[in-house]
């Protein structure tokens, strides 16, 4: 998929300082007065994850296509394939992203947001993604 396929599906650039390589947002569940959580599906290039992060409510990931690199601070690297979902806790500093060979597509699913939705951390260096021993 390129950037105009992408786009002509609803999908939005990510904002770049939080990620390593380029990833698109589409919204499809937005906040509002009655629904306290969004909705989105992210599409990652080959390669790409996002920042260390927490969340101040759960976040739900559930991995659409291709494999999902999923890391808790201290805990090794899981690979969760497609139809495979991830319950992030509140709190739970962490980073996730696509496979050095693949995209990658997760629903986010982002409960309680009046509590807020993500606190950006610093980048994940090249060892850490690439170390799959962590």
């Amino acid at each position: 998929m390129n950037q105009e396929n992408l786009t002509e599906q609803g999908f939005k650039p990510a904002v770049a300082k939080y990620f390593s390589g380029k990833a698109y947002v589409k919204t499809l569940v937005a906040t509002d007065e009655v629904t306290n959580c969004n909705v989105s599906d992210v599409y990652f290039e080959a390669g790409c994850h996002n920042n260390w992060h927490t969340h101040p409510s759960n976040q739900i990931l559930l991995v659409k296509e291709g494999v999902c690199y999923y890391q808790e601070e201290g805990g090794p690297v899981q690979h969760v394939e497609a139809g495979g979902a991830i319950n992030v806790l509140p709190g739970i500093r962490h980073w996730h992203g696509a496979s050095p060979d693949a995209p990658m597509i997760h629903v986010a699913i982002n409960i309680n947001a009046e509590k807020g939705v993500v606190n950006w951390m610093e980048p994940v260096s090249d060892n850490e993604y690439s170390n799959q021993n962590n």
